[in-house]
């Protein structure tokens, strides 16, 4: 109705991915491993879920369900049972991005999620350079956020820096994304992108989730909205996996929800 296309299209020059899942890890561990059961196992960032196929469970006229059950092969990277659904409704100008985790097994289930929803700045078509667009924010002065360390993309959580506001938003700087990504912890429930006019161009929702995520490729046309329920290791982490930061564990037979919104003006 809008006319534009609201979501990056993947060019792989930049950044090969639209909006995957982050699941059961969210961002990177260090040294690319985790322990839990007294066992090491190695682990990618952002996890295994982003890169396997989905059934559809379900579908209506508004609503899509889809799953991803534990197999042989996630049971040898990841030692737990899981079934991660993910729901995506329409309403009128929003789509509910909707979480669903079971725990099938016999143990509790130690997991992150986090969604990694790619936008493109400058709107499509538009001669404006993505410098010239707002990030906004719910009317805060200032928030804090944690650099990764380029090594290892894990969070320096000794070393928060200062995003400074005027009257809830700042422009996307040119080198805000030099160091990868800007973390977020405890501040952030409604995040958005605003023409350079300040006229809202789309704004994200997530009610009580502890973190945060925003990134971009210098250079590109995008920019990442992201909604975290638990974040990457912080730099020098040697704990066992229940003791991660902002980790969800989750008893037997018990079901996560979670949810967050997307709404285009």
């Amino acid at each position: 109705a809008t006319g534009y296309e609201y979501m990056w299209k993947a060019d792989p020059k930049f950044w090969g991915r639209t909006s995957p899942v982050l699941f059961p890890f969210v961002g990177a561990v260090k040294d690319k491993m985790f322990r839990t059961k007294g066992q090491t196992f190695s682990m990618g960032q952002h996890g295994f879920a982003r890169d396997m196929d989905f059934k559809l469970a379900s579908q209506t006229e508004d609503t899509l369900w889809f799953e991803l059950d534990s197999n042989e092969e996630t049971l040898e990277k990841y030692p737990y049972a899981f079934v991660l659904k993910i729901g995506y409704q329409l309403v009128e100008n929003k789509v509910n991005v909707m979480w669903k985790v079971e725990n099938p097994g016999s143990e509790v289930l130690p997991f992150s999620i986090g969604g990694h929803p790619a936008f493109n700045v400058p709107a499509q078509g538009n001669n404006d350079k993505k410098e010239d667009y707002l990030l906004t924010f719910n009317g805060e002065k200032s928030l804090t956020y944690l650099l990764l360390d380029p090594a290892s993309g894990t969070a320096l959580p000794d070393q928060t820096k200062t995003l400074e506001l005027t009257d809830g938003t700042c422009h996307i700087d040119a080198h805000m994304f030099d160091n990868d990504a800007l973390v977020f912890d405890n501040q952030i429930e409604k995040a958005g992108i605003a023409f350079p006019d300040g006229t809202p161009y789309l704004e994200l929702t997530c009610h009580r989730f502890p973190n945060f995520g925003i990134w971009s490729v210098p250079g590109s046309s995008f920019v990442c909205l992201e909604p975290w329920m638990g974040r990457c290791d912080d730099c020098g982490f040697k704990g066992d996996l229940a003791e991660k930061t902002n980790i969800n564990a989750l008893n037997v037979d018990e079901i996560f929800n979670a949810s967050y919104e997307i709404k285009i003006y």
